[in-house]
């Protein structure tokens, strides 16, 4: 990712995204504490107009888009789907076409959403990677703009929600971040640097799709034959090398969890403050309580960074 944005930039960003959705709360919930014997504060990414903290990127990435090339035929992407509702949603606004690639069985009800907000929906592949394949492959055929899921500007929209959260909650020791591609927790990083903060900030991926994990250990981008977990949100084989340079220089560790352990941190969420969190979004709440004994008595953030899960997923899953 060869642009580097500064503090204006974001601040920017914010103004933009605010324009449409005011900023999601950041809550301390006592019953999290409880149970977990930090003091926790939440970020509500789960409360946007999509569900989900992706919207944030789509917008400021439609918005250069259109007014840098405002005859652009339309765009297309792929996703396991808050990105493609991100960017359906901002095409809608703006007037973009949007063509959405997703694998094949992929979530019944993203799909619906993402087709209620004016996508094209095409369904190719086993997995997420292989729908981005096939995705850039229609994109030259068809001459439309290929839309990365990690790119400066998707990283900037994204990082408001630190922005939001550093300013808005006390001072925080840690946090923990899912990591699907890498925008979030880059977005995180960058936020935190160009505050001044040293708030430790941990990943979380699953222990069924661990790419970024054995990557930052070997140093280097290490691809998975699979990515096997029901948090389609981190389901990510082969890691965006850029991301990963980000991650290794300001992340502090990344964290697995298993898809049981994500199943007991949704329950949590609901229990504790009768939030829905999809899986993405529960790994951070997992990954704390996980490392509980380690963060006991200190200030901790976890982002819900999303509240879209199938109602079949969640019963089959959750309350199985």
């Amino acid at each position: 990712m060869p642009e580097v944005f500064d503090l204006p930039a974001l601040e920017a960003a914010a103004r933009l995204v605010h324009a449409v959705f005011p900023p999601t709360p950041q809550l301390a919930w006592p019953l999290l504490a409880q149970r977990t014997g930090a003091e926790v504060w939440v970020k509500h990414e789960n409360h946007t107009p999509t569900g989900a903290f992706k919207v944030r990127g789509g917008l400021v990435f439609m918005e250069r888009l259109k007014r840098e090339r405002p005859q652009v035929p339309g765009i297309i992407s792929a996703t396991r789907g808050n990105h493609g509702q991100s960017l359906a949603f901002a095409g809608q606004r703006l007037g973009v076409r949007v063509t959405i690639v997703v694998p094949e069985g992929n979530s019944r009800e993203k799909n619906a959403a993402m087709r209620a907000q004016g996508a094209r929906l095409v369904e190719h592949g086993a997995d997420f990677d292989a729908a981005r394949a096939h995705a850039m492959a229609r994109a030259a055929a068809e001459g439309l703009e290929f839309a990365p899921s990690f790119a400066p500007d998707l990283v900037r929209g994204v990082g408001t929600y630190a922005l939001e959260l550093f300013r808005g909650a006390p001072l925080l020791d840690a946090l923990y971040v899912p990591i699907g591609l890498g925008s979030g927790i880059c977005g995180c990083i960058m936020a935190r640097d160009l505050l001044g903060l040293r708030t430790e900030i941990i990943g979380v991926q699953s222990t069924g799709a661990d790419s970024y994990a054995r990557s930052l250990a070997a140093g280097r981008v290490v691809e998975t034959a699979r990515a096997e977990t029901k948090a389609d949100g981190m389901a990510t084989r082969v890691p965006d090398p850029a991301a990963l340079a980000i991650i290794a220089k300001g992340a502090a560790r990344i964290v697995t969890v298993t898809d049981e352990e994500v199943a007991a941190a949704i329950r949590a969420y609901w229990q504790d403050t009768h939030n829905l969190a999809e899986g993405a979004g529960a790994a951070p709440l997992a990954a704390l309580l996980r490392e509980r004994d380690r963060m006991a008595g200190r200030r901790v953030a976890t982002i819900l960074c999303g509240g879209n899960i199938d109602l079949d997923l969640f019963q089959d899953w959750v309350l199985a």
